[in-house]
C-alpha cells in the first residue's frame, strides 16, 4: 500500500480496472478510524452521478494519470450502494467486504485492512488494545483528531506556480486579387502631307521639262504615310511579398488565492516552558 500523502492525491484520478477500462473519477479516500490508513476510494461516475461507488484500496497501484485495482467494471458497478457522508458503520464495510471477496474482522493491521487480508505484519506488535505498538512508540502526546502519527506536526502552504503555454490568437494571410485602372500614355505619331513646290525652268532642268509632249494632260501621284498607335500589354514582376511573424513579450499581472497552514498553541500558558511563552 502506497503512504498516505501519494494515496490522498490519487483524488480527481481516473480509477480503472486491470484491462484498463474506467471504472470513474476518484471522489474520495477514506481512513481506517483506528490506523488512520487509507482503506477505501469512493469513484463516481460522470459528471451529475448521484451514486458513488466504494472500492477497496488493499491493492491499487499508481498508474502514473490513473490508478489500477483488481475489480472489473462490473463488479464495482454492483457493490452495495452507501451514503458518502464521511464514515462507513461495521456492518456497511463488513457487507462491502463481502462483496469485493475480502474477509472482513474489527481487528486491524497498520494498513488499514482487517486481519487476514495478506499483510504480513508481526502480531507481536500490537498490544491488548489492537493498537500497533511500533506508531505509539514513536508517538509523543495523543492525536485527537485522528490516529496518533509522530511527535510533530506539519504545516503546510500551498505555493503559486505560474506558467505559460502556447495557443493559437488568430491568422493572418496574405490575398492577391487583380484591379483594372487607366493608364495614359502620352505618344508621338508621325504623318506625310502634300506640299506643292514650283521651280523655274532653267538651264539645268530644261531637258527634263521638255523631254515630254509639248501640251498634253498628265496625272502624277503620291503615296502618303502615317504612324499609328499599336498598344501591347505583358506582365512584368515587381515585388515578392511574404508574411513573417516577430515575437513580442507583454508583461501580465496574474492574481490567486493560496492557502497556508498555521500552528498556534491552545492551553495555560504557566504550563508551557518559559521560551515558548511569545
Amino acid at each position: 500500500m502506497p503512504d498516505i500523502d501519494t494515496v490522498q492525491s490519487w483524488q480527481g484520478r481516473t480509477m480503472v480496472d486491470p484491462a484498463g477500462d474506467k471504472l470513474g473519477t476518484i471522489d474520495a479516500i477514506y481512513l481506517d478510524d483506528e490506523t488512520g490508513q487509507p482503506e477505501w476510494a469512493t469513484v463516481t461516475r460522470g459528471l451529475f452521478s448521484a451514486k458513488a461507488a466504494f472500492v477497496p484500496l488493499a491493492q491499487a497501484q499508481d498508474m502514473g494519470d490513473s490508478v489500477q485495482v483488481p475489480y472489473d467494471k462490473q463488479q464495482v458497478k454492483n457493490a452495495p450502494t452507501m451514503r458518502a457522508d464521511g464514515s462507513l458503520s461495521q456492518d456497511e464495510e463488513a457487507e462491502l467486504y463481502r462483496h469485493y471477496g475480502l474477509e472482513y474482522s474489527e481487528h486491524r493491521f497498520d494498513s488499514g485492512l482487517p486481519a487476514g487480508t495478506g499483510q504480513d505484519v508481526d502480531p507481536r506488535d500490537w498490544d491488548r488494545d489492537g493498537v500497533y505498538d511500533d506508531v505509539q512508540d514513536r508517538a509523543v502526546g495523543r492525536d485527537t483528531s485522528g490516529p496518533t502519527t509522530d511527535d510533530a506536526m506539519t504545516r503546510s502552504e500551498e505555493e503559486l506556480g505560474v506558467g505559460t503555454e502556447t495557443r493559437e490568437r488568430g491568422r493572418a494571410r496574405l490575398r492577391k486579387y487583380v484591379v483594372t485602372e487607366d493608364q495614359q500614355v502620352t505618344v508621338p505619331v508621325r504623318r506625310e502631307e502634300v506640299r506643292v513646290e514650283r521651280e523655274p525652268i532653267t538651264d539645268a532642268n530644261i531637258d527634263a521639262a521638255t523631254s515630254g509632249p509639248a501640251i498634253s494632260e498628265e496625272e502624277h501621284e503620291v503615296t502618303l504615310r502615317e504612324e499609328e498607335v499599336v498598344v501591347d500589354k505583358r506582365a512584368v514582376p515587381k515585388e515578392r511579398v511574404r508574411l513573417d511573424t516577430e515575437t513580442v513579450t507583454d508583461e501580465r499581472q496574474v492574481s490567486e488565492e493560496v492557502r497556508k497552514e498555521h500552528i498556534e498553541v491552545d492551553g495555560d500558558q504557566d504550563q508551557l516552558p518559559r521560551q515558548d511563552q511569545r
